[in-house]
C-alpha cells in the first residue's frame, strides 16, 4: 500500500510537470526553463540535506562518475527536449508521449538485466495493456496527431533516454548505501552543470518575468523536481526499475485532467477511453507482483 501511494503522489508531481513547462514557456526559453528547474530542485535538496545534517556519504566519496551519466540520461537530455517539445505540442500531448518509457525500460532492462528477466515476463501483459491505452488517449491515426511533428518526436526521444535511465540507477546507483535525498540532490546538482553550456551557446535572450511564469518554474523546481526525484529513487530502490517506470503510464491522465482545467484541452472520448486502459494495465501489473510475492512468501515458509 506505501508502495502505490508513493507512485500515485509521483505521479501527481511528474504529471503536473507538463502544466508547469508550458506556463514557464511564457516567460522563457526552453533552456532556461530546464536549466532553472535543475538549479532550484538541486538548491532545495541542499537546503533540506543541510537541515537534516543527513551526510551518511562525502561528496568526494559519492560515484560521481554514474551520477553523471544518470543526470544526462534522466534529466539534462530529456527534460530540455520535453520542454523544447511543449513550443509546439500541447501538455497533455507530452504527457501521453512520454508514457511510453516503461516499454523503454522494459526493453533495456531485458538486454541489461537478464537476472530479472522472468519478472519482467510477468510483468509484460500490463506494460503492454498500459501502452495500448496511451495509444488509444494520442490516436496517432489522426491527421493532426502530434506524434507526427518534431515535437512528438521530441518528446519521444527523451522517453527513450528515461527508459534507459531507469536502468542505469538501479544497476550503479541504488542499494548501495546512499539516502535517496543525496542521490536526487547529487544528480540535480550534476545536471545543473551539464546543462550551463546549453546557456552560453543560447546567449543571453530578454526574459519575461510574467509573474505565472515565475510561480510555474518554482513548483516546477521545488516540487515536480526536487521533492519528486526523492521519491522516484526511492520507488526504484524498493520497487525495481521496471516498476517505477510505470509511473509514467499514470502521468497521461494527470496531464489531461490539469490540460483540461487549466488550458483548455478538450480530451476526446479515445482519450478517455485509453485513461481506463492506462489503469488497468497499471493494476494488472501490480496484481501480478503481488501474487508473485504471496508465492515466494510461501515457498519460503
Amino acid at each position: 500500500m506505501a508502495s502505490a501511494a508513493r507512485i500515485g503522489l509521483l505521479a501527481l508531481l511528474w504529471g503536473s510537470t507538463f502544466l508547469w513547462i508550458k506556463i514557464s514557456l511564457r516567460g522563457f526559453t526552453a533552456v532556461q526553463v530546464t536549466f532553472l528547474r535543475m538549479v532550484i530542485g538541486a538548491a532545495f535538496l541542499l537546503v533540506v540535506l543541510w537541515i537534516l545534517r543527513r551526510r551518511r556519504m562525502a561528496p568526494r566519496s559519492l560515484p560521481w562518475r554514474h551520477i553523471l551519466v544518470s543526470a544526462a540520461l534522466a534529466n539534462a537530455i530529456p527534460y530540455l527536449l520535453f520542454t523544447m517539445a511543449e513550443n509546439e505540442i500541447g501538455s497533455s500531448s507530452a504527457g501521453v508521449i512520454n508514457a511510453s518509457t516503461p516499454m523503454w525500460t522494459l526493453l533495456a532492462a531485458w538486454t541489461f538485466d537478464r537476472g530479472q528477466r522472468d519478472d519482467h515476463v510477468r510483468q509484460t501483459p500490463g506494460l503492454v495493456i498500459g501502452f495500448l491505452g496511451c495509444v488509444l488517449i494520442f490516436s496517432p491515426w489522426k491527421e493532426d496527431s502530434d506524434l507526427m511533428s518534431w515535437g512528438g518526436l521530441e518528446c519521444l526521444i527523451g522517453a527513450m533516454f528515461l527508459g534507459v535511465s531507469y536502468v542505469y540507477m538501479s544497476r550503479f546507483l541504488t542499494n548501495r548505501g546512499i539516502s535517496p535525498l543525496v542521490l536526487s540532490a547529487g544528480q540535480l546538482s550534476a545536471a545543473s552543470l551539464l546543462l550551463a553550456p546549453a546557456l552560453v551557446v543560447e546567449g543571453a535572450p530578454l526574459l519575461e518575468p510574467r509573474a505565472d511564469a515565475v510561480i510555474a518554474l518554482a513548483i516546477l523546481g521545488l516540487f515536480g523536481t526536487g521533492a519528486a526525484y526523492i521519491l522516484n529513487y526511492r520507488i526504484i530502490s524498493d520497487d525495481g526499475t521496471v516498476k517505477a517506470s510505470m509511473v509514467t503510464y499514470l502521468l497521461p491522465v494527470v496531464s489531461i485532467i490539469l490540460g483540461t482545467a487549466a488550458l483548455g484541452e478538450r480530451p476526446t472520448p479515445a482519450m478517455l477511453m485509453g485513461v481506463v486502459t492506462v489503469l488497468a494495465g497499471v493494476a494488472l501489473t501490480r496484481r501480478n507482483d503481488d501474487k508473485t510475492r504471496r508465492y515466494l512468501g510461501k515457498v519460503r515458509s
